[in-house]
This record gives structure tokens, sequence and C-alpha cells, in this order.
């Protein structure tokens, strides 16, 4: 089995040095895809009950502020101290903290929501069933889960970004297969959507969006 401690202290070395330069890179990239757009508002009238939707690996916070737009009562969480300077910076009205989304330190049945948009993609496969069973546990019976990644079976290395001396893997996965393992959680999958890649966008996969409900 991965070990836990490694990959998580890898995860939050990369982006503790790439936080700046990530942030501005992506800072408009929610303009540029509509499809998303109409997936982050679609998930936020699935939220129905009381209580806080996180954002899990929440980077820069540019998704939790367009859910907190969106009228949620949301807050961020990620590994990286770096990204939440630049997302406390960014969104001052706004929560986050610090901490592993293999690790809630919420009550049971806590949150009205989970968004993990593109963050479960550094998680060994061999980890992702204890995380889906985190997000069932924490997450109030009926409260949907929004689950963002690239879709694809080879893993992308992602090495020397922005200049920095710094290298990560980025998985990618097969949409049914990611499916199977939150229905084995105990999740009732609600919509699968797969877009293809745009090129003009600089991808190079299809990108993947599952919505789920406890």
């Amino acid at each position: 089995m991965t070990d836990a401690t490694d990959f998580l202290t890898a995860t939050r070395a990369f982006y503790d040095t790439i936080a700046e330069d990530y942030a501005d890179h992506f800072r408009d990239d929610l303009a540029h895809r509509p499809l998303e757009r109409a997936l982050l508002a679609a998930y936020a009238d699935l939220v129905t009950g009381p209580g806080p939707v996180a954002d899990l690996g929440c980077g820069p916070g540019r998704v939790t502020g367009r859910l907190a737009a969106l009228g949620l009562d949301a807050y961020g969480l990620d590994l990286s101290e770096s990204m939440l300077r630049v997302a406390r910076r960014e969104n001052p009205a706004l929560r986050f903290e610090q901490g592993s989304m293999l690790d809630l330190d919420v009550p049971d049945g806590h949150l009205a929501g989970i968004v993990c948009w593109y963050s479960s993609i550094h998680t060994p496969v061999d980890r992702l069933p204890a995380l889906f069973a985190g997000f069932h546990r924490a997450l109030a019976p009926g409260a949907p889960l929004l689950l963002a990644f690239q879709a694809g079976e080879v893993p992308s290395r992602v090495a020397n970004p922005f200049g920095h001396p710094v290298g990560l893997d980025f998985e990618r996965r097969r949409p049914e297969d990611m499916e199977k393992l939150l229905e084995e959680a105990g999740f009732r999958m609600r919509s699968r959507t797969v877009r293809e890649r745009d090129e003009t966008l600089g991808e190079k996969t299809p990108q993947a969006f599952l919505i789920a409900v406890r």
C-alpha cells in the first residue's frame, strides 16, 4: 500500500512551491469554461440542507469563491499553507483551513455538500476507498458530492512547473471506475458528465464530472 505520509508530503511541497504562479495562471480559468460554470450552478441547486459545503483541495480558492457566490456556505480545505495564503488574500470573507481531505475533522453528517474539484487526482488509487468513505461519513443524508477529474488511464508527470524544481504525478481515472468506488462507499450516483478535451485550454484528456448523493 502507498505510504500516505509520503504522498501527502509530496503534494504539499509541490503546491507550496508553485502557489503564487499557479494562482496567477489559473485566476480566470472558469471564465473560459461554460460547462464547468453550469455544473457548479446545478450542483449548488442540489444542496438543500443546512450546514457548510466543503471545497476539499481548494488551492487558491477560486471554486470556493464561486460556490459562495452561488449562495452556499462554502469553506476551503487544503494541504498547502502557501495556497491557503493566496485563498485568504483573494477571498477575505471566506474561511480556509489547513488539513487533509483523507482525515476530515468534522462530525458525522456535518456537511451539506462536498466539492472535490481536481483534488483527488494526486490520491493513489489504493487510498480512494478510504477517501470516499470519509466523504460519505462527513456528509449529511441526501447531501451531494461533486467530483471533477481528468478522464483516462495513464498518469501524467508534471515536472518543473513555472520553472520550479519540483514534480508530481497527476492521475487520470476512468469515470466508470470512480462511479464503482463511490457506490461501494455508499453513494448513489446522480449524473456523469464527460467533456471532450479543449486544446485551446491546453487539455490533453477529456474532463469528467460526477455528482453523487450520500
